[in-house]
């Protein structure tokens, strides 16, 4: 299934094809799994995808690099090719919508434990003539990072 092994224009850009398929329905797949907040059924194919994800990289940068790789190909072929591609850039941008969505729903949760734990919190009390408690400080055990 890699491309870089064709013979021909044609060869490549079915291997092209099949590589972007498949990488299409494991992303796919992975949106699923976020979209119905099951984040560890996305684990299952993660390695595939890494690995299918960087020989599509490779071969398109080569592609980008030298479209005669793929000009000698059936037009059909290349037709095919292109709505496959756009097709997996669909699916990138819904996968890239349900990893925000459950990005944001984390940060909530995470804020929502940080300031619970904090309310919870004894206020430290001090001994003596005038003694007074002093405020609760803010949660520092959890992290957060508002830049994620």
């Amino acid at each position: 299934m890699i491309a870089a092994s064709a013979d021909s224009a044609q060869e490549r850009v079915e291997q092209l094809i099949v590589l972007t398929e498949r990488l299409t329905a494991l992303v796919a797949f992975e949106a699923q799994a976020f979209e119905a907040r099951r984040p560890q059924d996305a684990i299952t194919h993660v390695e595939e995808t890494q690995r299918l994800a960087n020989i599509y990289r490779h071969e398109s940068s080569r592609v980008r690099a030298n479209p005669g790789l793929v000009m000698e190909a059936p037009l059909a072929l290349r037709t095919r090719l292109i709505r496959a591609t756009e097709a997996f850039d669909a699916v990138l941008a819904r996968q890239g919508r349900a990893l925000e969505a459950a990005k944001t729903v984390t940060e909530g949760l995470v804020r929502a434990i940080a300031e619970e734990v904090a309310s919870q919190r004894q206020n430290g009390a001090s001994y003596g003539p005038g003694a007074a408690q002093s405020p609760a400080g803010a949660a520092t055990a959890i992290t957060l990072n508002q830049r994620a």
